[in-house]
């Protein structure tokens, strides 16, 4: 157990927590195919590239309640609207790509000047994973616990090092996460329709991004848990050996961040500031890619998984892992929705208990888990007659109803 839920003074505090949320989306033109203008902002923080030049990142800032995340993306998508109306341009709803003609049609990032590097290393993805598959886009959910919490968790414990204390907590929960990254993927799936030309076949797979087909490394990375060094030392020894470039193509369920620049030297200068969760889709039935009731839920998966003893997450466990998030993207899955089920009555338990005020985020799952009720089986039903002529009717949709400024 990472937290002490008697004390009522943290018990308090874990009733918050930092979200962020970074959403990509396809820029697409007034026929439902890729936007072929440049990225239309060079200057915005939170609004920026992502692979390719036609791909738009919304970048949230932190905040400490799930509908405050919301409404920060949904007045990201205002400014971006306001410029993509200039264009007779939209945002593509979903995480699979609309129709593609060929690799032609995915310029890659153009960085200039001092940021030169992230182009080139850009045309090394396209060379090694191939463009098509860098267009599969996601919600990349950063979690935290407030300061508050973990100072106050600190002092509770027996450690000397509030900096040591937090990486060890982040280290802890990490592995948790990762092992029940599955659960994420089977609740937020929302992905199972694609058009033919990205070579994944409709009603295979509930994400594809998720998937075998999605975004993997072209090995199965075996990460050491035991301390921030031995963690940071089991990366570095993947880019030694030449099977990855940086610590930013681990491409992994969930990853640890510092605060600010991403990188092995600032992770063991600075610490761990959050976690990023990589395996949520864009839910193209939430204007936003994601329903606060999802965020929220995360939230209370981390409180849960804090919750459980202690375990080693060996190098087995991390690969029966990685196969557990590959088989909840698999449509129709009902071995998946049977263990999600388990799951989530033993949340449903431990939330009544401690968080009853969040019962209902725990129903709401629940109900996902009915024959028929998947939000995989929701978007197949509503979509998968006609992809491009729907997808392209709801991106307009929601330019309109989302507004612009």
């Amino acid at each position: 157990m990472l937290f002490d839920l008697n004390n009522n003074t943290i018990k308090k505090c874990l009733k918050q927590a930092e979200f962020g949320i970074e959403r990509e989306s396809l820029r697409i033109n007034i026929d439902g195919r890729l936007a072929q203008s440049p990225h239309p902002f060079q200057d915005n923080k939170n609004i920026d590239r992502d692979f390719c030049e036609n791909q738009t990142e919304l970048i949230s800032d932190v905040f400490t309640e799930p509908e405050q995340v919301n409404e920060h993306l949904l007045n990201l998508q205002r400014i971006v609207n306001g410029r993509l109306r200039e264009r007779d341009e939209y945002l593509w709803p979903f995480s699979n790509p609309p129709k593609i003609k060929g690799e032609d049609e995915i310029p890659v990032a153009k960085y200039t000047g001092s940021l030169q590097n992230k182009s080139v290393y850009r045309q090394y993805l396209a060379g090694k994973y191939g463009k098509i598959k860098m267009l599969f886009s996601g919600i990349h959910l950063n979690f935290s616990f407030t300061e508050e919490l973990v100072r106050n968790a600190f002092e509770q414990s027996h450690e000397k090092d509030l900096l040591s204390f937090k990486n060890r907590l982040y280290l802890d929960l990490s592995a948790r996460l990762t092992e029940y990254a599955w659960l994420v993927v089977y609740l937020t799936a929302a992905s199972p329709v694609t058009d033919s030309s990205t070579g994944a076949g409709s009603n295979v797979y509930s994400s594809v991004r998720c998937s075998d087909m999605g975004y993997w490394n072209h090995f199965t990375p075996i990460l050491d848990y035991s301390d921030l060094d031995s963690y940071i030392a089991s990366i570095q020894r993947y880019i030694d050996d030449g099977n990855l470039r940086s610590v930013s193509e681990l491409y992994y369920p969930v990853r640890l961040k510092p605060r600010g620049e991403n990188s092995l030297e600032a992770l063991s200068e600075k610490g761990i500031n959050h976690l990023e969760l990589r395996v949520i889709d864009v839910n193209p039935l939430s204007p936003t890619g994601i329903f606060t009731e999802d965020i929220r839920f995360v939230h209370l998966l981390m409180l849960f998984l804090a919750s459980l003893p202690q375990y080693d997450f060996n190098g087995k466990d991390q690969t029966k892992a990685i196969r557990d998030v590959k088989n909840a993207a698999l449509f129709g899955n009902d071995d998946i929705r049977q263990r999600a089920i388990s799951v989530l009555e033993e949340i449903k338990y431990f939330t009544g208990k401690h968080f009853p005020e969040f019962n209902s985020i725990i129903e709401y799952q629940l109900r996902k888990t009915e024959t028929g009720q998947s939000y995989a089986e929701k978007v197949s039903s509503r979509f998968g007659d006609d992809y491009m002529n729907k997808g392209l009717a709801l991106a307009k949709e929601y330019r309109e109803s989302v507004g612009y400024v």
